[in-house]
Protein backbone atom coordinates (compact mmCIF):
# COMPACT_ATOMS: atom_id res chain seq x y z
CA UNK A 1 0.00 0.00 0.00
CA UNK A 2 2.88 2.59 0.88
CA UNK A 3 3.99 2.15 -2.56
CA UNK A 4 1.05 3.58 -4.52
CA UNK A 5 1.65 6.41 -2.17
CA UNK A 6 4.95 7.02 -3.52
CA UNK A 7 3.97 6.96 -7.29
CA UNK A 8 3.72 10.32 -9.28
CA UNK A 9 1.52 8.42 -12.04
CA UNK A 10 -1.53 5.51 -11.18
CA UNK A 11 -2.91 3.00 -13.32
CA UNK A 12 -6.17 1.95 -13.47
CA UNK A 13 -5.60 -1.53 -11.41
CA UNK A 14 -3.76 0.97 -8.43
CA UNK A 15 -7.12 2.92 -7.87
CA UNK A 16 -8.42 -0.53 -7.90
CA UNK A 17 -6.43 -2.18 -5.36
CA UNK A 18 -6.03 0.98 -3.01
CA UNK A 19 -10.23 1.65 -3.02
CA UNK A 20 -11.24 -2.47 -2.52
CA UNK A 21 -13.49 -1.94 -5.32
CA UNK A 22 -13.71 -4.07 -9.10
CA UNK A 23 -12.27 -3.59 -12.32
CA UNK A 24 -15.33 -2.05 -14.04
CA UNK A 25 -16.24 0.65 -11.28
CA UNK A 26 -12.81 1.76 -11.09
CA UNK A 27 -13.01 2.37 -15.09
CA UNK A 28 -15.98 3.77 -14.57
CA UNK A 29 -14.44 6.25 -12.09
CA UNK A 30 -11.70 7.07 -14.53
CA UNK A 31 -14.16 7.45 -17.75
CA UNK A 32 -16.71 9.60 -15.90
CA UNK A 33 -13.62 12.44 -15.55
CA UNK A 34 -14.07 12.36 -11.39
CA UNK A 35 -10.43 12.96 -11.39
CA UNK A 36 -8.10 13.61 -14.60
CA UNK A 37 -6.52 11.04 -16.69
CA UNK A 38 -4.91 10.51 -19.60
CA UNK A 39 -5.04 7.86 -22.35
CA UNK A 40 -2.17 6.98 -23.88
CA UNK A 41 -3.21 4.09 -26.25
CA UNK A 42 -4.95 1.57 -24.84
CA UNK A 43 -3.39 2.74 -20.99
CA UNK A 44 -5.02 5.30 -18.86
CA UNK A 45 -2.44 6.85 -16.16
CA UNK A 46 -3.82 8.86 -13.55
CA UNK A 47 -1.48 11.58 -11.59
CA UNK A 48 -1.42 10.85 -8.21
CA UNK A 49 -1.84 13.74 -6.98
CA UNK A 50 -4.94 14.66 -8.36
CA UNK A 51 -6.50 11.31 -7.74
CA UNK A 52 -5.76 11.47 -4.05
CA UNK A 53 -7.20 14.78 -4.08
CA UNK A 54 -10.48 13.61 -5.20
CA UNK A 55 -10.24 10.68 -2.84
CA UNK A 56 -9.65 13.00 -0.05
CA UNK A 57 -12.44 15.53 -0.66
CA UNK A 58 -9.75 18.49 -1.45
CA UNK A 59 -10.21 20.55 -4.19
CA UNK A 60 -7.57 22.09 -6.36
Amino acid sequence: MAAILEKPVLEVKDIQNFMGIGKRQAYDLVKKGFFPAHKIGTVYRIPAKAFFNWFNGVSE
